[in-house]
């Protein structure tokens, strides 16, 4: 009964090499993304790139007097100056005596940075705040040659500077394409932390077109950037230049994971116009902006919120010239959307001054097109204060159920603030107040509604709808702003 035949044997051994071949079809396959990916290798980057950073030290003149009673070391010199601290009076370790006579100045450690070979010819980029105020800056490249150098220019908006070394044949660095720099890509760093050169330090880029209230916006990454690494460059896997080291965000002055880089193609332009001129031309209008924000987009009929809010016009500025209004909304600089308002600066500023260009701005619910002359910027006016007294006029209690009370504007105040209508606030409280208007404001307009008198102001208070939020249109001296007043509920 336990004989068992050849052909039973087969077919048993027929019937497991199915099985097991169903098993295997049904283990699953990792997709492509969630497969192992390795970690990148850097070496043969830094081989590539590394000869063309340098390290700069940068000396200032000084008596020996002042030179010996300091007691801080360069680096936390550096530190103080790149985020413009004072550099406070450290006390002597040992009294030393007073000499009778004037010492002396010498040359003393003023502050250390990094820096990139350009061209073979000498010319290095760095950041404007590592040789800004420098009496010497010298150079040191990778196989420990010294260079004094000669600084050709720098310029504080962008924080680039220009310098150049008497030598050639130099290994100069490849220049990349920031456009093609991507959010998650690795990148790596080269500089001088703390003095140390040639340190290497790599991550990933963390936003790109980061706003930080400089002039440029930035590339923050979390590659380790420290006091010395200013002026070096951010290089990609394709080692090629791609930013400038510039800042960092710290509280206690080391690496906390936030750095920033300035864009290699607004360094570049930068450099070329240094290295023509000594110095950058750049374009302005003549106008004060801030941000616009999502409510008052909607409240005024824009949509989305983009663009750059025109606080104010210079006198005789361009802008004025070619019409343009406190209380307008910028929303395109020769075809190029405003996405933010920090937009407008930079496209201005890459103009070149005496060239004309088409301003699209948002006025009361209609677009209209502009054109403006460009002019070389300069150093910001100061804001003109309103002066002289006026006689107060009779006050109308239109608007009270806004928390407004408002009055005609007298003639002088008219010429004085250059409108040609508008209505004065006399008293704000409840929803003006909330809303930020205050006593003095002048408002000309209501809901993309021009207001030129005070009868004018109570009939368009009369058609609004008291429980939907409403817009006003303020002058604050030379200052447009919008306030938005919301029902009480």
């Amino acid at each position: 009964m336990f004989q068992v035949s050849l052909k039973n044997i087969r077919s048993a051994a027929l019937m497991c090499s199915i099985a097991l071949v169903s098993v295997a079809t049904l283990v699953p396959v990792a997709p492509v993304w969630a497969q192992t990916r390795t970690l990148p290798d850097f070496t043969d980057l830094v081989e590539q790139v590394g000869p063309s950073v340098v390290n700069i030290r940068t000396l200032e003149k000084a008596s020996t007097h002042e030179a010996q009673g300091n007691g801080m070391d360069e680096d936390m010199q550096e530190f103080f100056k790149r985020f413009g601290v004072p550099i406070p009076k450290m006390p002597r370790q040992t009294p030393r005596p007073q000499k009778p006579q004037q010492q002396p100045e010498e040359e003393v450690p003023r502050g250390v940075g990094s820096g990139f070979i350009l061209s073979t010819d000498g010319y290095i980029m760095t950041n404007a705040h590592v040789v800004e105020g420098a009496d010497e800056v010298v150079v040191t490249l990778t196989d420990k040659r010294e260079f004094k150098a000669k600084i050709i220019g720098y310029d504080k908006r962008s924080d680039v500077a220009l310098v150049k070394i008497d030598a050639t044949g130099l290994p100069a660095v490849k220049l990349g394409d920031v456009g093609r720099l991507k959010v998650g890509e690795w990148v790596m760093a080269i500089g001088s932390p703390f003095g140390l050169d040639n340190t290497v330090t790599a991550g990933i880029v963390s936003a790109k077109q980061r706003d930080t209230g400089d002039y440029l916006s930035f590339i923050q990454t979390d590659v380790a950037i420290n006091p010395g690494n200013s002026g070096g460059p951010l290089i990609n896997m394709r080692g090629e230049v791609v930013g400038i080291n510039s800042q960092i965000y710290s509280r206690s002055g080391g690496f906390m994971g936030i750095s920033f880089a300035i864009p290699i193609d607004e360094a570049s332009r930068v450099s070329d116009q240094l290295r023509v001129s000594g110095r950058v031309s750049r374009g302005r209008i003549g106008v004060q902006i801030e941000t616009v924000s999502k409510e008052i987009a909607e409240s005024v009929g824009l949509g989305k919120a983009l663009g750059a809010f025109v606080r104010g016009v210079e006198t005789g500025s361009p802008a004025e010239k070619a019409g343009v209004e406190a209380g307008d909304i910028i929303t395109k600089f020769d075809g190029k959307t405003i996405e933010k308002s920090s937009d407008l600066p930079r496209l201005v500023g890459n103009t070149k001054p005496g060239s004309k260009s088409s301003l699209t701005v948002f006025r009361r619910g209609a677009t209209k097109e502009l054109t403006v002359s460009i002019i070389e910027i300069e150093d910001d006016k100061p804001v003109k204060k309103a002066t002289g007294k006026e006689d107060k006029p009779k006050a109308s209690s239109a608007g009270q159920q806004l928390g407004l009370v408002v009055s005609e504007l007298t003639d002088a105040q008219k010429k004085e603030l250059k409108l040609k209508g508008g209505v004065k606030v006399d008293s704000a409280t409840e929803g003006a107040a909330r809303a930020g208007v205050k006593e003095g404001d002048v408002i000309v307009a209501i809901a993309n509604a021009e207001v030129n008198s005070v009868k004018e102001f109570e009939a368009a208070v009369a058609k609004m709808d008291k429980n939907k939020p409403i817009n006003l249109l303020l002058r604050r001296g030379e200052w447009a702003q919008y306030a938005l007043i919301r029902p009480v509920k």
